[in-house]
């Protein structure tokens, strides 16, 4: 599969689908390095007219009744559900993702649509809500409204997943949108827009900008923006914040992780095994929740380092029906190589891989990695590396454990696997972490919330708090 494909038109703007204007962008599969296909950015003019043309559409859509908007996510989620094998290709070309990475991700994005459609059909007719006052003399009442126009700029790691992590409650709440994704991974992201469009949206309620940082950094600091909503580095989030800081702009920030998983030692060591394989190899090791960071109880240690090295050395590398696919870039390639020299150079131990496979002459995979009894101050045991590299070191007892995976610049996620899941709960309540998993493989529901503290971010996606993250809060109190 490495066609060149006719170049899609990379702007969405109103109802009307319109070639870029600004830098050319090569899009490819890094499976196999060809190129997928070539199209022309978004310029600073076409972004003006997307943040424009949402904001004209807003009051519409934001007086809309819950009920319609429901409606019209439902519709957004029988759509992907009609167009699913078109979309896993896509992720597969585009990602150089397995097959069931890509139908995962498919099956997200419908669920996330499908969640916010029933959020907006329970809140039908339930606002102005009332509420209580200790004066018989006043009445008040609570509205949540949308906050405006909201920027979304979407990561590369997982296309159409993050964008309706975002888009679904973003609509759900009433506002209008620009969306941005990732230069790397536009084409998914761009067919998913079609079928949105599809569905029935006012024109101007979804619009599209293709293109790369300049873009980004017109959209975070275009004035008309209400809202800014990002995934992604936290140098880029760094400055997404500034930019927004100068005029007030709301800002949610989902940006990277060092995440730990934690082998006690009551664990089930195949179980442990096999927890610690998913949670840092899933997508190459190419996600803020990677739990790369590997802590193993003392007494479990040897033979866990064992059976680790040895699983990761066995994972099936390219192809459709692979364990693991390539890094998404040749830049990303190089700087995870970087960090493989680096810990090395620290005196790390190397358990496994840390090589390109022999037999993929191309594209941009690299051998799942074990490094052991790195130092703390290892820019690889700190430092959020994305890619397949995996570091292993022992604990003493549960105080150790927990000190070891809060020191860390970040907190996103963790895992905890025990055979007491009480005493498991017991020590995941002591992290500093946005979620924490017990004896549980990295599972995303919509229901529940998704973000971290710290370096990690600002803010929560999914559940009712992602909805409340587009939402202002507008009281009205009344003398009786």
């Amino acid at each position: 599969m490495s066609e060149h494909l006719t170049p899609p038109q990379a702007v969405l703007i109103g109802n009307l689908w319109q070639p870029g204007k600004g830098a050319t962008l090569t899009v490819t599969n890094p499976a196999d390095e060809s190129v997928l296909a070539t199209l022309a950015a978004a310029d600073a003019a076409q972004v003006d007219a997307a943040v424009q043309t949402a904001r004209q559409a807003l009051p519409g859509w934001r007086r809309l009744p819950a009920r319609q908007r429901g409606e019209l996510l439902r519709a957004i989620a029988s759509g992907v559900d009609a167009a699913r094998e078109r979309l896993i290709a896509l992720q597969m070309r585009n990602n150089g993702k397995p097959r069931l990475e890509a139908e995962l991700d498919v099956q997200d994005v419908i669920g996330t649509f499908d969640y916010y459609a029933g959020l907006c059909l329970q809140s039908d007719g339930q606002q102005p809500a009332a509420v209580a006052l200790p004066d018989e003399g006043f009445r008040a009442s609570v509205r949540r409204e949308p906050v405006g126009v909201a920027a979304l700029i979407v990561p590369w790691n997982f296309p159409m997943v993050t964008t309706a992590w975002k888009l679904a409650p973003a609509l759900a709440a009433g506002c209008s949108v620009v969306l941005k994704p990732s230069e790397l991974t536009p084409l998914a992201e761009i067919e998913l827009l079609r079928i949105i469009h599809a569905a029935g949206l006012p024109a101007g309620v979804v619009n599209l900008v293709c293109g790369g940082g300049d873009v980004g950094a017109a959209l975070s600091s275009h004035p008309g923006v209400d809202k800014i909503s990002f995934t992604g580095s936290n140098k880029s989030g760094q400055a997404v914040m500034r930019t927004a800081a100068e005029r007030m702009a709301r800002v949610s920030l989902e940006l990277g992780g060092k995440s730990a998983l934690i082998v006690l030692d009551d664990a089930e060591l195949e179980q442990a095994v096999q927890l610690a394989v998913g949670g840092a190899f899933f997508n190459a090791g190419q996600m803020c929740s990677a739990t790369a960071r590997i802590l193993v109880a003392q007494p479990l240690y040897a033979e866990f380092v064992a059976r680790f090295a040895a699983a990761a050395a066995n994972l099936r590398i390219g192809g459709s029906e692979a364990d693991i696919g390539p890094l998404i870039s040749a830049a990303q390639y190089q700087r995870v190589q970087g960090y493989i020299t680096q810990g090395l150079a620290d005196g790390g131990r190397l358990l496994a891989g840390g090589q390109r496979p022999a037999q993929h002459a191309r594209g941009y995979f690299l051998q799942p990695t074990v490094f052991a009894e790195l130092p703390a101050h290892s820019r690889l045991w700190r430092e959020e590396i994305f890619g397949p590299v995996a570091c292993v070191r022992a604990f003493a007892d549960d105080a150790e454990a927990v000190a070891l995976a809060n020191d860390s610049d970040f907190g996103l996620v963790a895992t905890v696997v025990g055979g007491d899941a009480a005493r498991a709960e017991r020590l995941a309540a002591e992290l500093e972490v946005g979620l924490a998993w017990v004896n549980s493989p990295q599972l995303i529901f919509p229901q529940t919330a998704w973000g971290g503290c710290k370096q990690s971010g600002l803010g929560r996606e999914l559940g009712p708090w992602g909805l409340a993250a587009f939402q202002e809060i507008r009281h009205v109190v009344t003398a009786i």
